[in-house]
């Protein structure tokens, strides 16, 4: 069952940034000649500058569209990223990092940290993240990277004096980059590739009279863009979406109560870390993203609790760095849009919902969004079956990145007034099950099309102070010395590869420095 227009042929995506140029980028390399792309931007129209933390499903996406690691790299004063480090969450004082990468060695039968649980009840004192790479690496902000030569099943030299290719354990990683420069990236890319943008303010959005159907975007100095298909990158505004086919918005704030956020700017104090950070306090939690040439810092908070002039305070007491510019404040709702396509429609990045970012996936969404867009396009024209097959799609995952930020919030031992409501809310019942199945048995599980690793769930429900009560029996099967053996075997290789691994910073400097004119660069102020 075909659009009214029958085959789609012009795309037209209105707004830039990360969400538009991805998209537009991701179009014009997978399709080439055969749609007709024009991205609509106004320079008048800012993004959010600071800078983004992504999480290892990025890497994939790249590869997709053939770009180059270094030249990205370098072009976006990029860093690794292999962690987050949650710092203040379960309660004042405490630390946990949430890694990327596999923790220890699991069996057909149970999870490996059934065998750490047993571990503990014999008094063999290992932190979760002993048997885990990226947690090691992060502890010591040291990183490096290696290939395997296809031919000679040989590891390449870049990982300097490891020994033994059997010893090297893989990594897992992202990045952190500056989202302004990324678009930047993204939109030479598509230049390239004969991609047409037009400069340009929308004034008024044409609809078929019967079926509701966008038919073209007027700007202000009266040009007409025409098109069959249209993606609303608009933003939290979702021009498209919201303001002309009013799909509506799903809140959110009953589970994440946080409103508000102010944003910054700051000169670089210390080496970048291999890490996120995400800071809780009193009524929030901040970020803190290192860049080669600064880092991105801001605070999320819930207004009930602190006043903009209070949250303003704090950042620039807590970041305690020179500022590059002024603070700005970030309004937002949490939660999404009903359809993510509505008619034909689709929603990439905020203007398709918004969660925070505490678990770095703003990026990975609006990826997800655009894989996914990819797979299903409307060639032949758009049909309600494929359009429901997205919105479900989406929905689900949404919902699962909710839960799990929502278990963050959830489990904490701290005594603010925000943290004690967090504590006694009613749950999703998706994650009250997930949650008490943790705690009764150690259960915990990645569902078949779920973003986050049971890895994943295990670092955070630990972290936030969840202990199971009972954990897998046939742990017991092994003998104290047995145990002890398997632990030794796992964590032996990751001490000796953490030890030889550069610093992480010597090793952006070797693979990948971003050139002066990126270190001057200092990116939008504004909010989209």
């Amino acid at each position: 069952m075909a659009t009214e227009n029958g085959r789609i042929r012009k795309v037209v995506i209105a707004g830039g940034g990360t969400a538009g140029w991805v998209a537009a980028y991701a179009l014009a390399h997978q399709f080439r000649d055969l749609l007709d792309i024009t991205l609509i931007e106004s320079k008048d129209i800012g993004t959010v500058g600071v800078g983004e933390s992504t999480i290892p499903t990025i890497r994939t996406f790249h590869r997709l569209l053939q770009i180059d690691e270094q030249e990205f790299m370098s072009a976006t004063a990029a860093t690794f990223k292999l962690s987050i480090s949650f710092e203040n969450w379960k309660c004042k004082g405490d630390r946990y990092f949430h890694p990327f990468g596999t923790t220890g060695l699991n069996t057909w039968a149970t999870h490996f940290h059934h065998f750490w649980l047993d571990g503990l009840r014999r008094d063999m004192q290992h932190e979760l993240g002993d048997f885990c790479l990226e947690t090691r690496a992060s502890r010591e902000d040291k990183f490096a990277l290696f290939d395997r030569d296809t031919t000679t099943q040989s590891w390449s030299t870049r990982w300097v004096g490891m020994p033994g290719a059997a010893q090297r354990p893989e990594v897992s990683y992202a990045y952190h980059f500056d989202a302004a420069l990324y678009a930047t990236y993204m939109r030479g890319k598509c230049e390239k590739l004969g991609l047409t943008r037009i400069e340009g303010t929308i004034k008024e959005v044409r609809q078929n009279p019967e079926s509701g159907y966008l038919t073209s975007l007027v700007l202000e100095d009266g040009q007409v863009i025409e098109g069959d298909l249209f993606l609303d990158c608009t933003g939290v505004r979702a021009v498209l979406g919201e303001q002309t086919l009013q799909t509506g918005f799903e809140d959110w704030g009953q589970w994440l109560r946080c409103d508000r956020a102010v944003a910054l700017q700051a000169e670089s104090v210390a080496p970048p870390v291999p890490y996120t950070r995400a800071i809780a306090h009193e009524a929030g939690w901040r970020w803190q993203i290192p860049l080669q040439h600064r880092i991105g810092s801001g605070l999320v908070y819930c207004s009930r609790f602190m006043s903009d002039d209070e949250a303003m305070a704090k950042l620039l007491e807590q970041v305690n760095a020179p500022s590059i510019k002024a603070p700005w404040q970030v309004p937002f709702s949490t939660g999404r849009r009903r359809k993510a396509w509505n008619k034909n429609v689709v929603c990439i990045g905020l203007s398709a919902g918004f969660i925070e970012p505490l678990e770095s996936t703003s990026i990975h969404l609006t990826l997800s969004s655009v894989a996914r867009l990819l797979q299903l396009f409307p060639v032949d024209g758009i049909s309600p079956a494929l359009v429901d097959h997205y919105n479900e799609i989406s929905r689900q995952e949404m919902e699962t990145v909710r839960d799990f930020i929502i278990l963050h919030y959830h489990l904490n031992q701290r005594d603010e007034p925000l943290w004690r409501e967090m504590q006694e809310m009613e749950l999703p019942e998706k994650l009250a099950r997930r949650i008490a199945q943790f705690r009764q048995r150690g259960h915990a599980w990645q569902g078949e099309d779920e973003l986050f690793r049971l890895d994943s769930w295990t670092h955070c429900m630990v972290g936030q102070g969840v202990m199971p009560e009972q954990h897998h029996p046939l742990t017991r099967a092994m003998s104290d010395q047995e145990l002890k053996d398997t632990f030794d075997h796992i964590r032996k290789p990751l001490v000796q590869a953490v030890a030889q691994m550069p610093s992480h910073v010597d090793f952006l400097n070797s693979y990948c420095k971003a050139p002066q004119s990126v270190w001057n660069f200092r990116g939008p102020s504004m909010v989209g």
